[in-house]
């Protein structure tokens, strides 16, 4: 059973909350079904204020309780946040089991955590989030002390879950600190190389991984449902102009992200804030496509990845029935949010509509290694260095000329540079009739 709240007033009013209880309803929905629950019912109550005991009114939980008990549910999932006590008198009155969006999520990541690193930042999550919830067995389960003037409750189990829970999560920080510094270690690595990195950031269930499989043929799990992907994955993309980037593929984003995520998941979301570019995906068919998309950049903003160059990714087009791209990119983008974005392109990542386009804006906008166009004079028998331009840099034109071969090529500057010795000083040379094309002069 699923319950909503509306605030028609501010007072009380937690900050981040949607004006449209029903589309935030309907989100919750799909988490519910994400996480292999069926749901058989709804309520939804608008008013100025909740309630302190039990956040809806004593009517609507009278209300609440002859739909749970009509429609035989398990459990109740509270849309909106809701406090111990609360959650504590919601199952006392219920005599069901009451979570909240924020428990559904954590649950939702504990199934879909595959790596070490994944599991030891759910644990945290959802340990941090546990603690202050600790309540209900009080003296009942206290144990007596032994010695004079030890004849009162003891300690109590309720004490001792708390320091055992402390353990753990000092553990798990601990856990996590190793990892980042593993993260850290492979960032200096790929940055070494160098090979700037791109990632995919976007509201989840956007297309992220589809468009990252159509990008690199990784295989990673593509479903429809929330958060199918969780562990972040990084693949090598060559761009039309043969440079070479790192994709890295991240868990989706989400309205109201719980704080507690956040911070368990900063050795992952790391990744986001040291990228180059954000490939910031968009499902442009949702009603609330707008709404996800401010949502996302609130989050980049928390973790630190607000002045990353983005390009904005208007995916599922295939679902729109006309296509006006800049029409598309001025609906999502109000304001000055548009001046966060450095390109935008429309694509199907299903079909494949749009995704050399996509990729020759990143080429445009990626500043990392420009390109220069240039002139190399190789040995004809240098075949190693003639395959590393046909591998690394766009060849436009080759020209053989006695003992020499000329290739007017646009290539990075890192490979500029590991190559100047055998570079042609002056403009490069206009094309001749004499030329060879590119395409049948790839054997050397």
């Amino acid at each position: 059973m699923l319950v909503g709240f509306g605030w028609t007033g501010r007072r009380g009013r937690p900050p981040g909350i949607s004006d449209d209880p029903e589309e935030s309803l309907d989100e919750l929905a799909e988490l519910a079904a994400s996480a292999g629950a069926e749901v058989c019912g709804r309520l939804l109550q608008v008013r100025e204020a909740a309630d302190p005991a039990t956040l809806v009114g004593a009517g609507k939980l009278t209300e609440l309780r002859s739909l749970v008990e009509g429609a035989g549910a398990d459990v109740v999932i509270f849309d909106p946040e809701i406090t111990p006590t609360q959650q504590r008198n919601l199952e006392q009155a219920l005599d069901v089991k009451v979570i909240n969006r924020t428990q559904l999520i954590l649950d939702i990541f504990a199934s879909r955590a595959r790596t070490r690193e994944g599991r030891l930042q759910v644990e945290l999550a959802q340990l941090n989030y546990l603690l202050p919830r600790l309540t209900g067995r009080g003296v009942a389960m206290s144990r007596l002390g032994g010695g004079i003037g030890t004849r009162g409750p003891g300690e109590t189990q309720l004490e001792t879950d708390r320091r055992r829970i402390g353990r753990r999560i000092r553990k798990l920080n601990q856990d996590l600190e190793a990892v980042r510094g593993s993260r850290l270690l492979h960032r200096r690595q790929r940055a070494a190389a160098p090979l700037p990195t791109l990632v995919t950031a976007g509201y989840t269930n956007a297309g992220k991984s589809t468009l990252f499989n159509s990008l690199t043929r990784a295989g990673v799990l593509s479903d429809a449902r929330m958060f199918a992907t969780l562990d972040p994955t990084v693949r090598a993309l060559a761009l039309p102009s043969r440079r070479r980037v790192l994709l890295g593929d991240t868990v989706g984003f989400i309205r109201n992200l719980p704080t507690t995520l956040v911070t368990a998941f900063r050795a992952t979301l790391e990744e986001v804030a040291d990228a180059a570019l954000i490939l910031h995906v968009v499902d442009a068919a949702a009603p609330r496509a707008p709404a996800h998309v401010a949502h996302v950049l609130d989050v980049l903003d928390e973790i630190g990845a607000g002045r990353t160059p983005q390009v904005l990714v208007m995916n599922k087009i295939d679902l729109l029935p006309g296509v006006d791209v800049e029409g598309l990119r001025r609906g999502l983008l109000p304001g000055a949010e548009a001046s966060r974005f450095v390109g935008a392109a429309a694509i199907s990542a299903v079909d494949g509509r749009g995704v050399d386009r996509l990729l020759e804006v990143i080429d445009q906008v990626l500043a990392f290694d420009p390109l220069v166009r240039t002139v190399f004079r190789l040995p004809a028998g240098d075949g190693a260095t003639a395959h590393l331009l046909h591998e690394c840099a766009r060849v436009l034109h080759t020209r053989y000329t006695g003992e020499c071969c000329e290739f007017e090529v646009e290539v990075p500057q890192s490979l500029r540079r590991r190559l100047a010795r055998w570079e042609v000083a002056g403009e490069p040379r206009p094309p001749v009739e004499e030329a060879v094309d590119n395409e049948s002069s790839v054997t050397i």
